[in-house]
């Protein structure tokens, strides 16, 4: 196999949605700096939703990406939380997938404190191949070709072998 055609692990993009900005999104940046061990941002509503109390440009969340080694090491610890299974609905067209965990305590080391409370996390994997960057450079970007995409089959079999999950 070239090495133009192996697929990595881009990105890992952990969510936690609170709703509200106030006290609870303080504790939910807290749980996301003991998960990651990096500094979250806070997610800003685009909308204003007057049923659910929000208002446009207020702190509904937080999020933290990672990347290289200590992304695949999180999804590892993810997975290991699910079972190590994930759904096929979960992978999307160009082989990216998203699962979420229902509390972080479920993480190995985690324990439930109440002043904390529980939340759940949405985790979304971006994968690539190399020559990625042609597409998004500024200087002369380019489309990437079909034959280099990454398809849906591509992805669940890269996530069998690479994390040894099982897709359902």
């Amino acid at each position: 196999m070239s090495k133009m055609r192996v697929i990595k692990v881009e990105k890992v993009v952990v969510n936690i949605g609170v709703g509200d900005a106030g006290d609870r999104l303080q504790k939910a940046k807290q749980v996301m700096k003991m998960l990651t061990n990096n500094e979250p941002v806070e997610t800003i509503s685009k909308t204003t939703n007057k049923d659910l109390g929000i208002r446009k440009m207020m702190p509904i969340g937080c999020k933290t990406t990672l990347r290289g080694k200590g992304a695949t090491e999180f999804i590892k610890k993810a997975f290991w939380v699910n079972q190590n299974r994930i759904q096929a609905y979960s992978f999307d067209p160009e082989g990216n997938f998203s699962f979420g965990i229902r509390d972080y305590t479920d993480f190995e080391g985690m324990r439930y404190d109440p002043d904390i409370g529980i939340f759940g996390i949405d985790v979304c994997v971006t994968l690539a191949r190399p020559g990625k960057r042609v597409a998004k450079r500024t200087t002369r970007s380019a489309k990437i070709p079909q034959s280099h995409r990454i398809t849906k089959d591509e992805g669940m079999n890269f996530v069998k072998n690479f994390f040894k999950v099982e897709v359902i």
